[in-house]
C-alpha cells in the first residue's frame, strides 16, 4: 500500500474506498496522480473554486468525458474520508455534490454544442437570435441538496422554435428543437454512460412534459401550453424545486431573459394567487402511492428501514415543507426558498409550526441525511435502507461519529417526532361512525343541508366539493364540544352558520379543503360561528382569512412591526412582467392581510383575552398602519409625486381619533399639507383622492374601511386637502362648535411627523380658548338634543349610544369639560379619550370623584355591550332598559353636574 495512504481512515468503513485506493496502487503513475488529486482535495473544504480547480487539471490530461468521471471519483472519495473524520458538515457533502452536478452538466452541454455547432451551426429562433438549451435541475439537484449517490433529475427547455443557421451545406439547416433534441441527448450520454473510468451521474428525465411518452427537450411554448392544459398535481410539487443548472452557453447575452422567462411559466403552475388548500390532498396522495410502494418493498426487506421513504423519513420532512410552499407560497414569496432547511427556518420565523417542532424536523433532517449518505458510502450504490444486522447498523453509527445505542435511541426519537408531526398536518381526518345519527337529531340542521343541496351554488360545483361539503357537515358534530364558552349559541346554530358558509366557499374548493383536512381548523370555525353572528358573516365575506386558523399564534398578542414588515414585502413584490407596481395586486395585499389581523383580534376577543379597550387599541393601531402603508405606495404612484416623502399628514377624527376603533367601524379623516411648491396645491389633492379610493374601494379581496371625509373644513364643500395655515385659521375664525368637540378626539396618524406635530399645536391653541361656560353649554344641548332627534328610539329597549343616559351624553360631557376649562387646566388638551380626561377633570374638583368613577364604569359598561350588540349582528346597540339601570344613572347625574357647573 502507498504511504502516502496510511492517513486515510474511510477504508475502515467503505470497501468501496479501500478499492479505490488499491486501484491507485496498480495504475502505476496515472494511480499516483489520481491519489495526489485525491490528497489534495481531502485537506481543505470542497468549495465550488476547490472542484473546478480539479476539473481543469484533469481536463489538460484527459477528454472531457473521462475527466468529469474521474472528477466525480476523486470527489466522492474526499468526501467519504472528510465526513468519516467529522470534517465535513452536510452542506459541504450536499454543496459539493450539486456543484459537481453543475460543473459536469455545463460541461457536457458545452462539448455537445461545440460538436453540433460544427455540423449544423448555431440554432436561432424565428427571430433569428441564436438560442441557448436550459437544463433545469429538479428535486435534490434545484435544491442543492444532491446526495453522494442521487440521480441527476434534469428537464430540458429551451426559448422557442427556429432553424440552425448551417454550416454552408444544404443538409446542414436543422430545426433548432431537432438540434436541442440532439444536444440533450449527447450531454445525457456524456453523463450517463458508463465506460471504463466510470460515470458522472445516473440521469432521469421522466419528469419532463408527458413523462417517457414526451419530447425529451420542450420549448418555453410548449411548457406553457402543458402546464395550462395538462398539468399535474404532482408535477407542481416537483417543479418547487426546479432551477436552471446549466446551459450551452450559445447566448450567455439572453441568458438572464430565458431563465426569467421560464420562472415566469412556472411561477403561476406551481404558486396560486389563494391559499391553495386542495394541494394537500394531491400531497397525501402522492405520499399514499409511495407509502404503498414502501409495503411492497418492505415485505422483501423484513427487519430494514428506508430512511428516505419509509415513516418518519426524509421525503416525509420534505413533503412538510412542500405543504406550506404549495399552500402559501402563492402570496407568501419568502416560502418559495428551494432548501428545505432554508424554508423550514421561514416557517419557523413566521410562526406556522411552533419552534420546537421546526427544530426537530432540521435535527431529524440533518441526522437522516448524514445516515443516507453512510449508507452510500459504503459501495458507491444508491440506497436508502438501513440493514437489519446490529453489526451493520453499528458500522453506520461509526461513520457518523455515533455510539450504537445512541444511534438507535435517535433513530426512533427523530423519526417518530416526524411521524407525529407529518400525521398532525397530513394525516387523513375521521368520522366517527355515530356523526350521521347525532346530526339526525338536529332537524333545523337536515332543513339546511336539504335547502343547500338544492341551491344553484352548490349544484354549480364540482362533485369534489360537494362531497367536502358533506364530509366537512358530518365532521362538525365531532367538534361540537369545543363550542362551550361565553356567549355560545346552541349547536344547532352553529352548525347553519357553518353551512352558510360553506355554501358561501362552495364554489372555492381550497377554502372546503382546509376545513376537510384540518379538524382543528374546523373546531375553530365552529367555535366562532357559534359565539357570534358577526364572525360567520365576517367569514362569509372574507374566507381567506381561514388561513390563520392554522397558525399557531392565533390567540397570541400581534407583532405589529413584524406585521408591517410582512406586508411592506408583500407590497415591494407586487409587480407587473415589467416591473412597474401591480397596484391591484397591491391594493389586494392590504385587504387581505388587514382582513387576517383583524379575524385574530376577532378570536381573541371572543377567547376573552383582550378588553374591549385592548381590542380597540389594537384595531386602531392596525388601521394607522394601513394608512400610512397606503399614503406611501399611492405617492410612489403618483404621477405628479416631486419630493420624498410627501409633506402631508392624516388627521383622525372620531372613533379611530379616541383609538376606540370597532370591527367596520368607518374611519373620520382630513388631511394636511405644507408645502409651498406651485405643485403642492395639485398633487397633494389627487394624493388624498388617491388615498381615499385605496382605502375605500371594493376589490375582489373585499372593502378595508368606510370613509367619511365630511369633518375636514367647510365639509363636503370644502377642499379635500388643506394646508396646516388655513386649517388653524378656519378653526380659529369660521368652525362651529361641534366641529371642536370633534376635533377633543382627533390626532395625527399617519404620514409627515413634523406636520403632525404642527397639527396637534393648532388642535391645542384651538381648544385653549376661553369660553363663556353658559354659551358653550346651550350649544351643546342643542347639539345634544339634534342628534337625539335624528336617532330617534321607538321600542321599549335602551339605545346604549343615542338615548338619554348614553355613550353620546357621556362624550359631550368630557367635551364640554375640555372646551370650557382646558384653559385653565392644560392637560385636559391630552387626547386620552374619556375615562383618563373624567379622572382628570375631577383631579381639577370639576366632578366628584365618585360621579367621575361611577361614568367611566358606565362607560366601559356600555363599549361592552355595544360591543357585543355588534357582534350578534344587531342593528342597534340597544338592550332591555333595566339591563343598564345604574350606569343610566350614573349618566345622568354627570350630565346633570357639567351643566350646574355651567349656570354656577
Amino acid at each position: 500500500m502507498n504511504p502516502q495512504t496510511h492517513a486515510l481512515t474511510a477504508g475502515a468503513f467503505s470497501p468501496f474506498f479501500e478499492r479505490s485506493l488499491q486501484a491507485f496502487d496498480r495504475q502505476g503513475a496515472a494511480g499516483q496522480a489520481h491519489l495526489t488529486g485525491l490528497l489534495t482535495l481531502i485537506q481543505q473544504p470542497l468549495t465550488r473554486p476547490v472542484i473546478e480547480a480539479q476539473f481543469a487539471d484533469l481536463k489538460r490530461d484527459y477528454p472531457v468525458d473521462f475527466a468529469m468521471r474521474y472528477l466525480r471519483h476523486r470527489l466522492l472519495l474526499a468526501l467519504i474520508e472528510r465526513d468519516t473524520r467529522g470534517q465535513a458538515s452536510l452542506d459541504e457533502v450536499c454543496g459539493a455534490m450539486t456543484d459537481l452536478a453543475e460543473i459536469t452538466t455545463s460541461a457536457a452541454f458545452s462539448q455537445a454544442a461545440s460538436e453540433l455547432q460544427s455540423r449544423f451551426g448555431l440554432p436561432r429562433d424565428h427571430e433569428g437570435e441564436v438560442v441557448d438549451l436550459l437544463a433545469v435541475g429538479m428535486g435534490k439537484a434545484g435544491g442543492r441538496e444532491l446526495n453522494v449517490s442521487s440521480d441527476l433529475d434534469l428537464i430540458f427547455v429551451f426559448r422557442d422554435e427556429g432553424q440552425s443557421d448551417g454550416t454552408g451545406l444544404p443538409s446542414s439547416r436543422i430545426a433548432t428543437s431537432d438540434w436541442m433534441h440532439r444536444a440533450a441527448r449527447r450531454a445525457v450520454q456524456l453523463l450517463a454512460d458508463i465506460n471504463e473510468a466510470g460515470f458522472v451521474f445516473r440521469v432521469d428525465t421522466r419528469l419532463r412534459p408527458n413523462g417517457d411518452s414526451g419530447p425529451l427537450v420542450a420549448s418555453l411554448p410548449m411548457l406553457e401550453r402543458y402546464f395550462f392544459t395538462q398539468g399535474r398535481e404532482w408535477e407542481r410539487f416537483a417543479w418547487i424545486k426546479g432551477r436552471v443548472i446549466a446551459s450551452t452557453g450559445l447566448a450567455a447575452h439572453a441568458i438572464t431573459r430565458d431563465i426569467e422567462a421560464l420562472y415566469s411559466i412556472v411561477r403561476p403552475f406551481v404558486f396560486r394567487r389563494y391559499l391553495d388548500f386542495r394541494a394537500i390532498g394531491a400531497l397525501r396522495d402522492l405520499h399514499q402511492l409511495i407509502r404503498n410502494e414502501m409495503v411492497r418493498k418492505d415485505s422483501r426487506a423484513e427487519g430494514s428501514l428506508d430512511v428516505k421513504l419509509g415513516r418518519g423519513g426524509i421525503r416525509e420532512i420534505e413533503f412538510i415543507a412542500q405543504l406550506f410552499q404549495i399552500v402559501r407560497g402563492g402570496r407568501d414569496t419568502q416560502l418559495r426558498d428551494k432548501r428545505t432547511l432554508m424554508c423550514l427556518d421561514e416557517i419557523a420565523l413566521k410562526q406556522l409550526l411552533p419552534m420546537e417542532e421546526v427544530s426537530l424536523l432540521k435535527e431529524a433532517y440533518a441526522f437522516l441525511r448524514r445516515t443516507e449518505h453512510a449508507l452510500q458510502y459504503r459501495e458507491d450504490e444508491q440506497t436508502h435502507r438501513l440493514p437489519a444486522r446490529p453489526e451493520q447498523r453499528a458500522l453506520i453509527a461509526q461513520m457518523i461519529g455515533l455510539a450504537p445505542a445512541e444511534f438507535e435511541t435517535r433513530l426512533v426519537r427523530l423519526t417518530a417526532a416526524v411521524q407525529r408531526i407529518f400525521d398532525h398536518l397530513l394525516g387523513q381526518p375521521e368520522v366517527s361512525a355515530e356523526t350521521s345519527t347525532q346530526l339526525d337529531a338536529m332537524p333545523q340542521v337536515q332543513a339546511r343541508m336539504q335547502a343547500l343541496r338544492s341551491s344553484a351554488r352548490f349544484r354549480g360545483a364540482s362533485t369534489e366539493s360537494q362531497q367536502a361539503i358533506e364530509t366537512i357537515v358530518q365532521q362538525s358534530r365531532q367538534h361540537l364540544t369545543a363550542l362551550a364558552g361565553p356567549a355560545t349559541t346552541d349547536h344547532e346554530t352553529a352548525i347553519k352558520r357553518l353551512i352558510d358558509l360553506l355554501e358561501a366557499v362552495s364554489g372555492r374548493g381550497a377554502y372546503l379543503a382546509l376545513l376537510a383536512q384540518f379538524p382543528q381548523a374546523l373546531a375553530r370555525v365552529l367555535r366562532m360561528v357559534g359565539q357570534t353572528q358577526w364572525a360567520a358573516h365576517y367569514l362569509v365575506r372574507h374566507p381567506i382569512v381561514l388561513d390563520e386558523l392554522l397558525d399557531g399564534q392565533l390567540l397570541e398578542p400581534i407583532d405589529l412591526l413584524a406585521w408591517r414588515n410582512e406586508l411592506e414585502a408583500s407590497m415591494q413584490s407586487a409587480t407587473l412582467p415589467d416591473g412597474s407596481p401591480d397596484i391591484e395586486r397591491q391594493m389586494d395585499w392590504l385587504r387581505e392581510m388587514h382582513h387576517a389581523q383583524v379575524f385574530r383580534l376577532l378570536a381573541q376577543s371572543l377567547e376573552e383575552r383582550l378588553s374591549i379597550e385592548a381590542l380597540s387599541d389594537g384595531l386602531s393601531a392596525l388601521a394607522d398602519a394601513v394608512i400610512e402603508v397606503s399614503l406611501k405606495y399611492v405617492w410612489q404612484n403618483l404621477r405628479l409625486r416631486f419630493e420624498d416623502p410627501p409633506r402631508f399628514a392624516v388627521i383622525a377624527y372620531g372613533k379611530l381619533g379616541g383609538k376606540e376603533l370597532g370591527f367596520a367601524s368607518d374611519l373620520d379623516l382630513v388631511f394636511l399639507y405644507d408645502d409651498q411648491d406651485e405643485r403642492a396645491t395639485h398633487a397633494y389633492a389627487q394624493l388624498a383622492q388617491r388615498l381615499s379610493g385605496w382605502l375605500s374601494t371594493t376589490t375582489s379581496a373585499g372593502l378595508l374601511f368606510e370613509i367619511d371625509l365630511r369633518l375636514r373644513p367647510n365639509g363636503n364643500a370644502g377642499l379635500l386637502v388643506s394646508t396646516v395655515a388655513s386649517f388653524r385659521r378656519y378653526q380659529l375664525e369660521s368652525a362651529w362648535l361641534w366641529e371642536h368637540q370633534a376635533l377633543t378626539r382627533a390626532r395625527f396618524c399617519a404620514g409627515d411627523s413634523k406636520l403632525g406635530e404642527q397639527f396637534e399645536v393648532v388642535r391645542r391653541e384651538v381648544i385653549a380658548q376661553p369660553r363663556d361656560l353658559a354659551s358653550l353649554a346651550k350649544e351643546v344641548q342643542t347639539m345634544r338634543q339634534k342628534m337625539l332627534d335624528g336617532h330617534p328610539n321607538r321600542s321599549a329597549l335602551f339605545d346604549i349610544k343615542h338615548d338619554r343616559g348614553g355613550m353620546v351624553d357621556i362624550e359631550f360631557a368630557v367635551q364640554f369639560l375640555v372646551l370650557g376649562f382646558a384653559h385653565r387646566f392644560p392637560d385636559l388638551l391630552d387626547n386620552l379619550g374619556n375615562i383618563a380626561l373624567l379622572q382628570r377633570a375631577a383631579l381639577h374638583g370639576l366632578l366628584t370623584q365618585e360621579l367621575a368613577l361611577n361614568a367611566a364604569d358606565a362607560y366601559r359598561e356600555y363599549r361592552r355591550l355595544q360591543h357585543a350588540c355588534r357582534l350578534n349582528g344587531d342593528e342597534f346597540a340597544r338592550v332591555p332598559a333595566d339591563q343598564c339601570a345604574s350606569s343610566r344613572e350614573a349618566v345622568i347625574a354627570l350630565s346633570q353636574a357639567w351643566v350646574a357647573l355651567a349656570e354656577a
